[in-house]
């Protein structure tokens, strides 16, 4: 067993861990399970340092597949009074994983699909119905509609 963590590992985790746990929390609406899944990713990522080619997909992987299983669906942001909380709360897991990775990590469909192990076709469903969903419950309605709407 090593005394010493790896510098490059160590320089690694500082330098991610901030904008990874925002994101966790968002996606897992619950501070203490995202700092969990965070610590978590780390640790599997330090078993393998030396072997992973790409250490930002390895523990985004790690990261955000556990919130789709059917046994990691907790209720997200209970008792949250900020409205874009409350709205992301109102997505389903998957959505929610998705909206994230599409519009805070900036992501691309066909990444976001390959990290989470989905379609493409099931990433764009699930991002543009949280899309919708997410600016309904912002109170700025379906874009859907905006053709619809009366000329002026």
């Amino acid at each position: 067993m090593r005394d010493t963590v790896d510098p490059d590992f160590a320089s690694y985790v500082d330098a991610r861990q901030g904008r990874w746990l925002r994101t966790a929390y968002l996606v897992y609406g619950d501070l203490e399970r995202a700092e969990e899944a965070l610590l978590r990713a780390f640790t599997r990522l330090s078993l393998r340092w030396t072997k992973v080619d790409d250490p930002d997909a390895f523990v985004q992987r790690v990261l955000y597949q556990p919130v789709l299983k059917p046994w990691n669906r907790a209720k997200a942001f209970p008792d949250e009074d900020d409205p874009v909380k409350i709205a992301l709360g109102e997505l389903s897991p998957a959505q929610r994983t998705v909206f994230v990775l599409l519009h805070l990590e900036e992501l691309t469909e066909y990444e976001v699909a390959d990290l989470l192990s989905l379609s493409h076709q099931t990433v764009h469903g699930h991002g543009m119905t949280a899309f919708s969903r997410f600016r309904t419950a912002m109170g700025a309605g379906d874009w859907r509609d905006a053709g619809r709407g009366e000329s002026r």
